[in-house]
């Protein structure tokens, strides 16, 4: 048996806690179906190295907010994120992805 691969966009957005909201209403307003947030607990960017416990509050914890979903609905996503992130932490990475469920995304 074959299966049938759909191509999507996957999503993945790093930002600060306090965005994770404003973020899930932008997937919201998109028509994302659905979307995963996980918690960043360590990493290196370009002021080195940091660690969740560091963080002194919640404005300097990060997340992840992963969606897949049509490429349509990608691109109006990565708008209002981009409106978002002028003033704040935050980075974007957009992939190609193949799904066999399409109707889920």
């Amino acid at each position: 048996m074959t299966l049938a691969a759909h191509p999507r966009k996957r999503i993945d957005i790093f930002i600060e806690a306090p965005l994770m909201n404003r973020v899930i209403e932008a997937l919201d307003q998109a028509g994302v179906t659905g979307y995963t947030v996980l918690p960043a607990l360590a990493g290196r960017g370009r002021r080195g190295e940091w660690r969740r416990d560091d963080a002194v509050n919640i404005a300097g914890q990060l997340v992840c907010v992963v969606c897949v979903t049509r490429e349509e609905k990608a691109e109006a996503v990565l708008a209002a994120v981009h409106r978002m992130l002028a003033r704040q932490i935050g980075i974007v990475t957009v992939s190609d992805v193949n799904v066999i469920r399409a109707d889920h995304f």
